[in-house]
């Protein structure tokens, strides 16, 4: 009997986007199972509840085999060790994300041996960001491109309350 291959794909999610999405999915073609992962933040006040973006990414990722999403605090080390996960998957937009990205994966197999996996942004996505969307949804720009339909739904409705 193989091994059942386990994965994280951490994140704020504050909203998902296409480029989350596409992560997500090509991460749930490689490994059997995967935890989509919302770190609470206390510091952090988001546009959405934590509870919020779990519920959106739970809608958004229903058709994926193998897919689990919850949120936790704490060290993404300790959460992956807690489900005997042996990979953090993070999608690269550029150079920048990378330059972030290198310190806590090399910090993160340091403290428990999770190695970490990069995948790169499709092309056409790599300028999305979660930030970046909330941005130009507030200025009255069309975002729904960078959005599953739900979420930007969801968005909208946040951002005309």
């Amino acid at each position: 009997m193989s091994e059942v291959r386990r994965a994280v794909c951490p994140g704020s999610y504050d909203p998902p986007t296409i480029g989350h999405l596409d992560v997500i999915e090509r991460t749930a073609a490689l490994f059997d199972e995967v935890y989509v992962a919302i770190l609470v933040n206390p510091r952090k006040q988001g546009l959405f509840e934590v509870d919020e973006r779990v519920e959106m990414l739970r809608e958004i990722t229903d058709g994926l085999p193998g897919v689990r999403v919850e949120s936790f605090s704490g060290l993404v080390v300790d959460y992956c060790r807690d489900r005997g996960v042996e990979a953090l998957v993070k999608g690269l937009r550029g150079a920048t994300d990378y330059d972030y990205e290198l310190p806590m994966a090399h910090m993160n197999r340091h403290l428990t041996g999770v190695e970490t996996l990069f995948l790169p942004g499709a092309p056409g996505q790599v300028y999305v960001s979660s930030s970046l969307v909330k941005e130009v949804a507030r200025g009255g720009g069309d975002v729904a491109p960078f959005l599953p339909p739900s979420v930007h739904r969801r968005l909208l409705e946040r951002l005309g309350e």
